[in-house]
């Protein structure tokens, strides 16, 4: 691996791996230098993920302590973490709020807020005891500028942007930055779930909400989540950073 990569040498954990988002931070990150370990719920989109760039899969549900114990201790038998990406998310489908179903709702709090969590009890001590680390949250423009009947969703990612400058400010004088990026909608799995459905007449009018007239695509992550976690982003900690074609002005 050349030295001129900038993640080269470094161990990142990547939640939610197996599509998406997901797949593009862990596609760029092991081009950047780094071993990937590609976590996912589903262990064929890990494996698959995983074997694509040369990294470690592992099936987790992140939203079980148990099993962010067993993803620690598979991070550990590589080397010491110096990445955390909470990228794991899910949503509920549009409606009006008071119909929404608590079982969504419990899986919305259990995926987008306790996995966070959770991965952080379980991963901060490993990153004080070394004076580093680097924990990057995917929320989303949805907890800055929500969309009617999201809204158990965009109130997770509101609590997800709260959480990284609460934990950014607590965990700074241990060397930890923290940090979030906001992606509006993307091709990815959920893009259908946040539209209801998928039409050219409502795609047409997602998109026309967008100054820059597309969606966020994986790439557009990989490539912000990359420069937060480098060492060229060394200065910054506590950011919720737009990736969103300028929907949130």
């Amino acid at each position: 691996m050349g030295e001129d990569m900038r993640l080269s040498g470094k161990i990142a954990i990547v939640t939610g791996a197996g599509s998406g988002f997901g797949a593009g931070i862990a596609r760029k990150f092991a081009a950047e230098g780094a071993h990937v370990i590609a976590a996912d719920i589903n262990p064929d989109s890990a494996a698959a993920i995983a074997s694509e760039v040369g990294g470690t899969a592992v099936t987790c549900n992140v939203a079980v302590r148990a099993e962010v114990e067993a993803l620690r201790d598979a991070a550990r038998a590589i080397g010491p973490l110096d990445i955390l990406v909470n990228n794991a998310g899910v949503t509920h489908l549009p409606g009006q709020t008071e119909t929404i179903t608590e079982a969504d709702f419990d899986r919305i709090f259990a995926v987008n807020m306790k996995a966070i969590y959770l991965t952080t009890k379980v991963f901060v001590p490993g990153f004080k005891a070394r004076g580093s680390g680097n924990i990057l949250n995917v929320a989303s423009t949805a907890g800055v500028s929500p969309r009617p009947g999201l809204s158990w969703y965009n109130a997770s990612k509101g609590w997800v942007i709260t959480a990284t400058k609460a934990l950014a400010v607590e965990l700074a004088p241990a060397g930890i930055r923290v940090n979030a990026l906001n992606p509006v909608a993307g091709e990815t799995p959920l893009l259908k779930s946040f539209m209801g459905e998928d039409t050219p007449e409502i795609r047409a009018k997602f998109l026309s909400t967008i100054p820059l007239g597309r969606f966020s695509t994986a790439e557009d992550m990989g490539n912000a989540a990359c420069f937060l976690c480098s060492n060229e982003a060394s200065m910054i900690t506590g950011v919720a950073m737009e990736v969103d074609g300028g929907r949130c002005i």
